[in-house]
């Protein structure tokens, strides 16, 4: 009843809007359809690389045409998308994987639990549809407006924001992959990131004081459990100033990393955007001026966990510039990663949790000043890429990691992200798997959840199925909130140790694939995490699987509660990668394509002993008695790959007798291969 409601009423708003000639459409790119409403001319995005221009006309056949209106305080646009269209995108959402029926809200929301608003708005806005016809063929609607909006897939897609006209991209491609290419080249794609953050992290609200983290460190090493990164949320700070550390609890963190540096494991620490509203500290004298205005032109305060707080202007580039220049001596601490939080913005008491929508942003370098309406879903974007900036110009040789809990479309150019404070729940580890793919379908790859939730009280069940899984994400990362419950792999018991060990296991034997995969995505676009249909876009069973997925165009994973979850056409061959994965009913199943050939490593508990490229290459030949496969492997940091120093080498294997003949087809890149060649290894 009430989901009808809602329905009549965003229909009576598109329809109160009225009618908006298109004042011009035409080509932008090969298969890339740019459409502008009356009065609006080209101009600068956020979310794209360049502003788009029309270069070519528009052919009569093509179909997707939007359909603009105003009125009543929105602007929006509809496409008819035709009979038979599965839709899928709209980025960080919680629900099925097909986004049919669906309608989120684009607004950057601090949504604890998902609680607010049934989790139809959540961290993160992506106006972005991909749609995949019934033969296959594809198509991607990108609604360039970052203003507050409503997207709804319940009767073709419709767009209203609260804002002005804005342009609609229309992609057309004959499959989903090459629409999400086409999307990573309008909004940029993830840079490579470095190999270590590929590895099992893990995090709590909050590890404190500095003994509490070396204790953990120690588990992890002593129960031969792997891990490459711990994690620390705000109570290392100074009366939670960003920027400081506590004088009592973190006395010297420059040690501290160092140590841990030397068990092989690298930290990650928490910067939100808020600025205790205090004279006496350095970072509130410095940002003087650069602040977040109210509609009448004072600095706007609001509460975060300091108390009162400023909030940086990040529209403005010398903002962003000084944002920078305060990493370098937070950096010297040895601190490796960076994870903006409560970036939504996030303000405690408000009405909506966050800052008034009339408060003023200056903008500048292209962006326009306008009210927060129009930059609230951009705030994230732009403090992640301050902050990687800041951790570029700190450290020109090393390869930035940082991770944004609020983000827009395009923001894979600037940071990884999770999904929020999800709970720990059957509820939130089920849509987990949907959540993380349409994110990587918006083209974010690398992202995933709280594994085992953030928030409650997991059972060991829960908590070790959900490692089982977890392993296989893109961003691997146990989290826990404030509480009673600890939630490492060791605390729910033997039995669940167990589990999350042997998963680990098996993803750091992955990280050779996982690596390859990263690098692919990096280049093209395209997910590391997939939804089956993406390896077999013409099979309408596949169209809604959202427990089963791919990771790469090779490996299919299974979870334990998923045994009858469809396949992709063609063979796929079982494998086991560690000892004792067989013997637990919880684990994953893997299989591998008929076709392929896997690199793998070696067991090990931090890629600090990881050797480059492949210890192994495991080979699953087709009817035909062929496999082909590709291996990346540079220096696992750095930029020296962007140069040539790197190794992209694809081998073909043919049935030979009994056994296999291995080849080396084709070599780009002029990194040397490692000294021993891997060993060969046939799937039967």
């Amino acid at each position: 009843m009430v989901r009808t409601f809602l329905l009549a009423l965003l229909l009576v708003q598109v329809l109160w809007a009225g009618p908006v000639r298109t004042r011009a459409a035409g080509l932008a790119g090969p298969g890339i359809a740019l459409f502008l409403p009356e009065g609006l001319e080209p101009a600068p995005s956020p979310s794209l690389l360049r502003a788009p221009r029309i270069g070519a006309p528009l052919p009569r056949a093509w179909k997707l045409r939007p359909a603009f209106g105003a009125g009543g305080g929105r602007s929006t646009a509809h496409l008819d998308c035709g009979p038979g269209v599965d839709l899928y995108g709209t980025g960080e959402v919680t629900g099925p994987l097909r986004r049919n029926g669906s309608r989120i809200r684009l607004w950057n929301t601090d949504n604890y639990g998902y609680g607010k608003d049934g989790g139809r708005r959540l961290y993160q806005s992506h106006p972005w549809v991909l749609g995949v016809r019934r033969d296959g063929t594809s198509f991607g609607v990108l609604f360039d407006s970052s203003w507050k909006a409503e997207l709804s897939c319940e009767e073709g897609v419709t767009f209203s924001c609260q804002g002005p006209a804005f342009p609609v991209l229309v992609i057309e491609r004959p499959g989903p992959l090459a629409v999400l290419a086409a999307l990573g080249d309008l909004t940029g794609r993830m840079e490579l990131p470095p190999l270590w953050a590929l590895g099992y992290q893990q995090c709590r609200y909050s590890y404190e004081p500095e003994a509490r983290v070396r204790e953990v460190a120690r588990e992890f090493r002593s129960r031969g459990i792997p891990c490459d990164v711990l994690w620390l949320d705000i109570d290392y700070m100074d009366g939670y100033r960003v920027f400081t550390f506590d004088p009592a609890k973190f006395p010297d963190p420059a040690r501290l990393n160092a140590d841990l540096h030397g068990q092989g494991f690298r930290t990650v620490w928490m910067i939100d955007p808020g600025v205790k509203a205090d004279s006496g500290y350095a970072v509130f004298r410095s940002g003087a001026g650069g602040w977040v205005k109210t509609a009448s032109g004072e600095d706007f305060q609001g509460d975060v966990w300091p108390g009162a707080c400023v909030f940086p202007d990040f529209t403005r580039p010398s903002v962003r510039a000084w944002w920078a220049g305060l990493y370098g001596p937070f950096l010297a601490q040895g601190v490796d990663g960076v994870w903006n939080d409560m970036n939504e913005p996030a303000v405690f008491g408000t009405p909506d949790g966050t800052m008034p929508e009339d408060n003023r942003h200056a903008g500048g370098d292209g962006l326009p000043a306008g009210p927060h309406r129009q930059y609230h879903n951009l705030y994230g974007n732009l403090m992640a890429q301050a902050t990687r900036e800041g951790l570029l110009a700190a450290r020109p040789g090393l390869r930035p990691f940082v991770l944004s809990r609020a983000q827009f479309l395009g923001g894979q150019r600037h940071a990884a992200t999770w999904t929020g404070d999800n709970t720990s729940t059957e509820r939130d580890l089920l849509q987990s798997i949907p959540m993380t793919l349409n994110l990587g379908l918006s083209g974010q790859p690398f992202n995933g959840p709280d594994l085992g939730g953030y928030a409650g009280r997991a059972t060991a069940d829960l908590w070790a199925r959900w490692s089982a899984v977890g392993a296989f994400f893109p961003f691997c990362r146990g989290h826990a909130a404030k509480g009673p419950q600890d939630k490492e792999p060791w605390a729910f018991g033997e039995s669940a140790e167990r589990t999350a060990r042997i998963a680990l296991l098996r993803r750091y034997r992955l990280l050779p694939y996982l690596y390859t995969c990263f690098e692919e995505a990096s280049r093209t676009g395209v997910p590391v995490m997939r939804p089956l249909f993406l390896a077999d876009p013409g099979n309408p069973a596949l169209r809604s699987e959202e427990r089963a997925f791919m990771i790469g165009p090779d490996l299919l994973v299974v979870p334990a509660w998923a045994q009858d979850a469809p396949k992709p056409r063609g063979a796929w061959i079982p494998l086991a990668l560690v000892e004792g994965e067989a013997g637990d009913p919880l684990q994953a199943r893997l299989f591998l394509r008929a076709g392929a050939i896997l690199p793998l490593g070696p067991e090990i508990l931090t890629t600090r002993d990881a050797p480059e490229g492949a210890t192994t290459l495991l080979v699953a030949l087709d009817a035909r008695g062929r496999a082909t496969g590709r291996i990346y492997a540079d220096a696992g940091d750095g930029f020296s790959y962007r140069t040539g120093d790197f190794r992209l080498a694809t081998y073909e294997a043919r049935r030979k007798g009994r056994g296999v003949g291995l080849r080396l087809a084709v070599v780009r890149g002029g990194r040397p291969p490692a000294a021993r060649p891997p060993r060969v290894v046939l799937l039967h």
